[in-house]
């Protein structure tokens, strides 16, 4: 059992179960996702069921079960950006890396996740990797932004 999980559980009174949606958002912040383990220990802690542990976080699509990348690619879906051609970004993202949305790219260097709103609608369409904003953004222009980091990531 990594001891951060257990750190973080520590912090909160042990049956405590209001504390269930504190402790696994800080674990994932802490840790960067939810591992089985997490969920089972969180359960025990908490006096829970790790089916109802799972369930609850389920519930939010902002928990994730997989680590992400070390370039997570976020391509946003709002209608803007929709309309503008992020569908087909995202196609070329599948063609380019191999993943959807949701998963990690076999060698871990990247992961992909569809957003509802980057909230810059003026600039569509957008992508965001690792908090920098590429906007306007064509799929003529993702291979060369992907080999790039690629080659810099070093």
């Amino acid at each position: 059992m990594p001891s951060s999980i257990e750190e973080i559980c520590l912090k909160y009174k042990k049956g405590s179960r209001e504390a269930l949606l504190p402790v696994l958002q800080e674990i994932q912040d802490n840790i960067g996702y939810l591992s089985e383990e997490a969920i089972v220990y969180v359960g025990s802690h908490l006096n829970l069921p790790s089916s109802k542990v799972y369930g609850i976080a389920t519930f939010y699509d902002h928990f994730r079960f997989v680590p992400r990348g070390r370039f997570h690619i976020s391509v946003c879906g709002g209608t803007t950006c929709h309309i503008e051609g992020s569908m087909t970004l995202l196609r070329e993202i599948d063609k380019l890396l191999k993943i959807h949305d949701g998963q990690v790219t076999r060698d871990g260097v990247f992961s992909l996740q569809v957003v509802n709103c980057m909230g810059a609608c003026s600039k569509a369409p957008v992508i965001c990797i690792n908090g920098e904003f590429h906007t306007v953004i064509s799929p003529d222009d993702l291979a060369l932004l992907f080999n790039d980091i690629r080659k810099n990531q070093g």
